[in-house]
């Protein structure tokens, strides 16, 4: 199935649940899965609230764009603004192994980022900056990386 569409609002905290539902109506149309629906709509979520509060930050406003492609088993999502650049390399990686008392608050966004996408990539011109999520699912079944659960019931 192929799939593109795209999606502009202002930069401001209450725009994302717009643009989480635009990311989830992509991956319905996509044929994407539960999981990798969810996946992809958390690095959405981060990338956009990162770009909102240090991108443009109080006092500097502007737009997200979000373009959806789904397509040959994986969906792409670029996320373009034309805030304060930032490469994604440069993201301090959490110490994810020390005692939550002993870590900052915050800083775990690129690591989910990075944790739930198969794929980033990041292009700037100083102008606008382009931020591709990609994440991979089993195109054949719709069904993703989705894990079987077993509830435990008897059907």
């Amino acid at each position: 199935m192929v799939y593109h569409d795209r999606l502009e609002l202002d930069a401001t905290l209450e725009n994302i649940p717009r643009f989480r539902a635009f990311v989830e109506d992509a991956c319905a149309r996509g044929g994407t899965s539960a999981d990798d629906c969810f996946a992809i709509k958390l690095a959405v979520d981060e990338v956009c609230t990162n770009i909102i509060e240090h991108g443009y930050g109080p006092d500097h406003h502007g737009a997200i764009s979000l373009i959806v492609d789904v397509a040959e088993g994986e969906i792409r999502v670029a996320v373009v603004d034309t805030g304060r650049p930032f490469a994604p390399e440069e993201a301090p990686v959490p110490d994810v192994e020390a005692p939550w008392q002993d870590r900052p608050i915050g800083g775990l966004g690129w690591h989910l980022i990075r944790k739930t996408v198969d794929d980033i990539r990041y292009q700037t011109d100083g102008a606008e900056n382009r931020l591709t999520l990609v994440k991979k699912f089993d195109e054949a079944s719709g069904t993703g990386n989705e894990q079987e659960r077993d509830d435990g019931r008897d059907d």
